[in-house]
């Protein structure tokens, strides 16, 4: 047998030779049982000089249950492929099957009781169940909606916004009365979820006063407890309350009784129904040594599946913020605490390809310190509990060794996600230079679709020459958190191109929906080719920057306005030319707290502009209500944009869209956008490309 193919099967065994793919007639050999023991025949078959070229593993269909992630170091580099079997299904998976349930009539609700070993003795307990492979989220109250705190002391309401108090965190507020019942089993396994500003804030119940109202959490919030820009104290839901299981579909551990409940769906029978808890965090990690530069190398992974995770709030640290005196351990912007499933650090030439992760309760895969031009190619990764992909190195302070860049992102369907931890991203990069981030799709996440850079302001960033195209980005945000993108970036980042890319539907809470979102500090990033319409927000914003180049888009139906600049500041922010703007009643340009438009903060000209209501076009700077409505203050027409020097050479005119109603914005042969040199921009391969076509 060649020992360029080796298998691995559910019915094999680790002390076998891994060169047949099934048992041999005697028992007496056949394949691995598991990839930890494929990974340490390898090692043996390197140590002895006997592996020739490039192994290619080969998984049977089956699972293969792990409750730690199987590890790869330095040792282990070599060509290998762990792939899966043709026309069969390997499940690499890290749950574990919950069996043994009767049914029972608890609190006068039927439903259905699993003992759970080892639960009561503190051993065992789990976040997350799956049900006939979908997702039962733990019991919320209330149901749909929101409570809103009554008080947070030391807190006063009428500091709005965004103010020098927003990292004024605390472990203490006070509940309206009747949202939080003193009476509640397992109160220590009861959560505050705060969702406010761009994150939200798990905070679990340590004690509660009936008599005042006051709970008190053993993590203090990173952010004041405000609703953001509202007048108002922060929205939240509590999660995991044993007294509200009432409904189909709902669950609950106890760990005191050592036992689990379900109340089935309809339709749902006992004896034919699989039940998976979350057990392992991880699943596969590649653990290399940048600072030794001992690097995990050429090992693959292509068509298996990543599976049934389970989530725990990490206690913070790691986390690289600009801010000094700032803890950012509790809930950091895009969830960027929370590690990947599948994790890379020190890893240089490796791939994870046509992979699926999915019903996870992290991000699916992450690149960490040191990691260079790895292939993360045409995945799936769906129910997360957190975000898609995560890239991250060390920091323009940090050892060179350390830095992540060069890497391939491209062809990934990253969808449903934010499912615990809802401010985070469907791709991430955080310190990391040089990659491509393409033709991914990303949908259904309550944050960001991709974020780029993590420095706030003008420092020395790592994160530059990111090449961000052909992405199809929609249905971000859901109304649940503000200040998004479906593309976001921070800091200074020169050769970073966002072109080619397709957004819609950014649905914000109280402010900050936006399709590209150049927020603090970006600058020199170029903006062109990109077809954005129906967000709630304007569709381009930039916070602060410079020397941005917006050109050829397309920007359509943003509800409360089309472009906007939140902050001028004494030079050039953006070059704002040959765009298509069109409106449907919605304001053209709006101003931002202090970016009003007599500074110049940006250059406009050679735009086409177009509202199908009839409307006359207006501009202005924006305002708030103590609700958070939107409203302009100080409306400008066309012609008093012209006397400040804007679009002295756009024009007013329909751009001939197939049917911009319809979202096709593919322009007729005779728009008038050509004369104002107007390329026309094709998406015919925007998100994930077929296999062939890949590059």
């Amino acid at each position: 047998m060649s020992l360029q193919e080796l298998y691995i099967s559910a019915t094999g065994r680790d002390d076998w030779s891994g060169r047949l793919p099934d048992p041999n007639s005697d028992g007496t050999d056949g394949p691995f049982a598991t990839i930890a023991g494929a990974r340490d025949s390898i090692r043996k078959l390197k140590q002895s000089a006997m592996l020739a070229g490039p192994v290619t593993v080969w998984l049977r269909g089956g699972h293969y249950y792990q409750s730690e992630p199987v590890v790869f170091t330095p040792e282990d580099s070599a060509p290998v492929t762990f792939a899966a079997y043709p026309g069969e299904r390997p499940v690499v998976d890290g749950g574990v099957r919950i069996t043994g349930w009767r049914e029972e009539t608890v609190g006068g609700i039927a439903m259905w009781v699993a003992d759970v070993p080892g639960a009561a003795e503190g051993k065992r307990y789990f976040r997350q169940l799956f049900v006939n492979g979908e997702r039962r989220l733990r019991i919320r109250l209330p149901e749909q909606g929101f409570y809103w705190m009554k008080d947070v002391p030391g807190t006063a309401i009428h500091n709005e916004g965004m103010t020098s108090d927003l990292f004024a965190g605390t472990d203490t507020f006070v509940c309206a009365q009747g949202d939080i019942d003193g009476s509640w089993s397992n109160r220590n396994d009861v959560d505050v979820v705060a969702v406010h500003y761009w994150i939200e804030e798990r905070m679990p119940i340590a004690s509660f006063d009936p008599s005042t109202g006051v709970v008190k959490s053993n993590r203090k919030s990173m952010f004041v407890l405000k609703d953001d820009v509202a007048k108002r104290y922060a929205k939240y839901y509590v999660e995991n309350v044993f007294e509200a299981l009432t409904d189909p579909g709902q669950w609950y551990l106890d760990r005191t009784g050592g036992k689990v409940y379900y109340i089935p769906l309809p339709g749902e029978e006992l004896d034919h129904t699989e039940f998976v808890a979350g057990s392992a965090y991880q699943l596969l990690k590649l653990a290399g040594n940048p600072d030794g530069k001992e690097y995990v190398e050429y090992l693959s992974f292509k068509g298996l599946t990543f599976a049934h995770t389970d989530w725990i709030q990490p206690q913070g640290g790691g986390e690289r913020f600009d801010m000094p005196g700032i803890d950012f351990a509790a809930a950091p912007q895009a969830a960027f605490h929370i590690p990947g499933v599948i994790h890379m650090r020190g890893a240089r030439y490796c791939s994870i390809e046509d992979c699926r992760v999915e019903r996870i309760g992290w991000y699916g895969i992450e690149l960490s310190e040191g990691c260079m031009s790895n292939r993360i190619v045409g995945n799936t990764i769906a129910d997360m509990g957190a975000g898609g992909i995560k890239l991250d190195g060390a920091d323009a302070d940090g050892p060179i060794l350390r830095r992540t860049g060069g890497n391939r992102i491209t062809d990934n369907h990253i969808h449903a996600g934010g499912n615990i931890f809802h401010s985070a991203c469907g791709i991430l990069s955080v310190h990391s230079f040089g990659n491509t981030i393409s033709h991914n799709h990303i949908h259904d996440l309550y944050y960001t679709g991709i974020s780029c850079g993590w420095v706030w302001g003008y420092g020395e960033n790592v994160s530059r020459d990111n090449r961000i195209e052909k992405n199809h980005i929609h249905d971000i945000g859901h109304g649940l958190l503000s200040d998004m993108g479906g593309i976001y970036t921070l800091g200074v980042q020169p050769g970073t191109v966002i072109r080619g890319n397709l957004i819609h539907d950014i649905e914000k809470c109280n402010y900050g929906g936006w399709a590209i979102y150049p927020d603090e500090g970006s600058s020199h990033i170029i903006i062109e080719n990109n077809v954005c319409f129906k967000t709630s927000s304007q569709v381009f914003h930039q916070h602060y920057g410079r020397e941005n180049t917006v050109r050829n888009n397309i920007f359509a139906f943003g509800r409360e306005g089309q472009a906007s600049l939140s902050r001028a500041e004494a030079h050039l922010s953006f070059t704002f030319e040959r765009n298509i703007i069109v409106a449907d009643g919605q304001p053209l340009y709006v101003a931002g707290y202090s970016g009003r438009f007599d500074k110049k903060g940006f250059r406009s000209d050679l735009n086409l502009y177009w509202d199908i209501s009839g409307n006359e076009l207006v501009s202005g700077n924006q305002r708030f209500d103590e609700q958070a409505n939107f409203s302009l203050n100080e409306p400008l027409s066309t012609a008093d944009m012209k006397q400040l020097g804007y679009d002295l050479h756009s024009i007013h005119a329909d751009p001939l869209f197939t049917d911009a109603a319809g979202g096709d914005f593919t322009l007729q042969a005779d728009s008038p956008a050509f004369a104002l040199g107007f390329q026309p921009i094709d998406l015919a391969d925007v998100g994930p490309r077929s296999l062939e076509d890949r590059e």
